[in-house]
């Protein structure tokens, strides 16, 4: 029995195996690989880049990149926006090309997103050696600089053969469509290899579905769970990226409302709960609510909900105070629920929460518990007001800058930042309106994501307002994807906060005794120190320069008028401001360790070790 054959170079049979990858939960299919973003160079040009062009828009679409990392960012954005069932590749050329996904290929993993990256690798049949921009390893000689991606790829391997893309291939596909185990995938591909023909079965060309998956918990460990949570007294869910992903809002709140169990959510879980529902309690850990925090440090049971329990999280393990507190943890990857001794409850957010609601149906929290934190979250929401009112006529702070936005957005518009001071200000501030509105990535917290981020979600969401929020500290980091979204048409709205310098790293410098050496864009001052006068930049006109529209922004007012007119536009729009640097957001209500010296000569630095073991003496084990 003959099999039928198609002769193709790898590249082109990779693209067209991709062009019919599709994922599938709740009966809904979706295509697996939307697009590929790509920047050419010796490599991917006569491999990658000839088998898109030869396959064409309809069957790959193709997003030309800036910069490598960008792309990632982009890739990973969009992938987020779509609940993790799409994902998109990112090819590159050998060297430099491809250790500059590196970066994104961590934020990828760490924060559970799938993307695909596909560099370019050294010959495999070696026919020169050493070749332009290879790393010559003296006792490895089948190191390539490609290898930097293993430790940051969920899964890797690099193709020597035609054949050998087959397996390794379906793998990817595999781990992208897993829940439990997505992340970023590479497939290094030699140059060679990639334009090499081979007789390449038809059936690998066959449209394939990966169903993405919804365990349902195991009934043991359900009991467990159900008996721990009725006889807790001050229970708190803590929830975490896994409720987006899984789409698992309304079981969350079908939760809540039966149970009246509080909600605190991670930087990634933020907008699990309205923020106007009652049992919202906003953000927990070092960059929460005071309300929030102080529920936690008395609560008896953690109910971990698609988290994985990042410092900021537990407040360097400081936050969760009570001796005899106890942890159940809902999360469909075993490997975090185990985090703190939990008990562990291994299934898809959504079905484990159903499941959790239907098993304690007629329990709920005692009402004085209730009214204890609804009168916590009261204060906080008159916290979060004073922080935004505004005279129209002043020059805004931060957190006015996002009282202005806030009163602009809609439900549905996406909020967009992963560092610098805004993360914490939006997690203790924000009011989230809708499940996708508040996308901060602060797995990795990367300066730079937020422009390109804004491409991918326009990408995966079109017609939706997007914000990306950026201080001049990480504009300058990665600014080159604006030439994408004016290229690609992306209304992605920026919004450029001028303070001069790292502002968060500034702060805490000061707390750790660093006296915010080193964090200031300014002038020299004579004695050799960065604390003359502030850096002439103008960021406005550059971002002008690379195609997007500007409105500048002097108070508050103007700046309110800049952020509709940006909202209605149809192009690349930036609202550049000038903030007060006067802090006003609400202090830490919880600590973060970051270990100050334990000897020098400098006031500041001994007075910071002191505070510092104060907090360290809090520090517990969870066993």
């Amino acid at each position: 029995m003959s099999t039928t054959t198609r002769r193709l170079t790898t590249a082109q049979a990779l693209v067209r195996f991709l062009s019919a990858q599709y994922s599938e939960r709740d009966g809904v299919r979706h295509r697996l690989i939307t697009g590929t973003w790509g920047i050419f160079g010796h490599g991917n040009v006569a491999g990658i880049g000839q088998a898109l062009l030869e396959a064409g828009e309809d069957t790959m679409p193709f997003h030309q990149g800036r910069n490598e990392q960008a792309m990632v960012h982009a890739a990973v954005a969009h992938a987020r926006q779509l609940n993790r069932l799409s994902a998109q590749a990112v090819t590159t050329s050998i060297g430099p090309g491809a250790t500059n996904l590196v970066t994104g290929a961590a934020l990828a993993t760490i924060n559970r997103l799938p993307v695909l990256l596909l560099p370019g690798d050294y010959f495999a049949t070696r026919p020169a050696d050493p070749l332009l921009q290879q790393l010559e390893h003296p006792v490895e000689a089948d190191v390539s600089v490609n290898d930097t991606l293993r430790p940051v790829s969920r899964y890797f391997d690099r193709i020597t053969r035609p054949e050998s893309l087959i397996p390794s291939a379906l793998n990817a596909m595999r781990v992208l469509a897993d829940p439990a185990e997505t992340g970023a995938v590479t497939l290094a591909l030699p140059q060679d290899v990639q334009a090499e023909a081979y007789d390449w079965p038809e059936k690998f060309f066959a449209q394939r579905v990966w169903p993405v998956r919804r365990p349902a918990p195991d009934p043991v460990e359900l009991a467990a769970a159900v008996r721990a949570i009725r006889a807790a007294r001050r229970p708190l869910i803590v929830a975490g990226g896994g409720v987006h992903h899984s789409e698992a809002e309304e079981a969350l709140k079908a939760l809540v409302d039966a149970t009246g169990i509080p909600v605190a959510s991670t930087q990634a879980g933020k907008g699990s709960l309205r923020h106007d529902h009652p049992a919202d309690l906003g953000g927990i850990g070092h960059t929460g609510t005071a309300v929030c925090d102080d529920i936690a440090r008395t609560a008896d049971l953690i109910i971990g909900v698609g988290t994985r329990y990042s410092d900021f999280t537990t407040a360097s393990s400081t936050l969760f105070q009570r001796p005899d507190v106890r942890f159940v943890n809902l999360n469909i990857t075993a490997f975090d629920a185990h985090k703190l001794a939990a008990r562990t409850l291994v299934a898809d957010a959504r079905t484990g929460l159903a499941a959790l609601t239907e098993a304690l149906a007629g329990h709920r929290v005692d009402p004085a518990y209730e009214a204890e934190y609804r009168v916590g979250r009261a204060r906080w929401d008159a916290v979060v007001e004073a922080a935004y009112a505004a005279d129209d006529a002043a020059v805004p702070t931060q957190p006015q800058v996002l009282g202005a936005l806030d009163a602009v957005v809609g439900d549905d518009d996406v909020v967009i930042n992963a560092a610098g001071s805004l993360p914490g200000d939006l997690h203790k501030l924000w009011r989230a309106r809708g499940p996708r509105q508040y996308h901060v990535e602060y797995g990795y917290s990367c300066m730079g994501y937020e422009i390109p981020a804004g491409i991918g979600v326009q990408l995966a969401a079109p017609g939706t307002p997007v914000w990306s929020l950026v201080g001049d500290g990480t504009y300058l980091m990665m600014p080159t994807e604006i030439v994408t979204a004016v290229q690609e048409g992306l209304p992605v709205n920026l919004v450029l906060i001028q303070n001069h310098g790292y502002a968060s790293i500034g702060g805490l410098s000061e707390e750790t005794g660093g006296e915010r050496f080193g964090t200031a864009y300014r002038y020299r001052a004579p004695d050799g120190s960065f604390t003359g006068d502030p850096l002439p930049v103008d960021l406005a006109a550059n971002a002008a320069s690379l195609g997007m529209d500007v409105l500048r922004a002097k108070t508050v007012g103007e700046l309110r008028d800049a952020l509709v007119a940006a909202r209605a536009s149809d192009r690349p729009t930036c609202v550049y401001v000038e903030t007060d640097p006067t802090p006003t957001a609400p202090p830490a209500a919880a600590w973060w360790d970051v270990p100050v010296a334990e000897v020098a000569s400098r006031k500041a630095a001994s007075d910071a070790r002191e505070r510092y073991d104060s907090h360290a003496a809090e520090r517990r084990r969870h066993l």
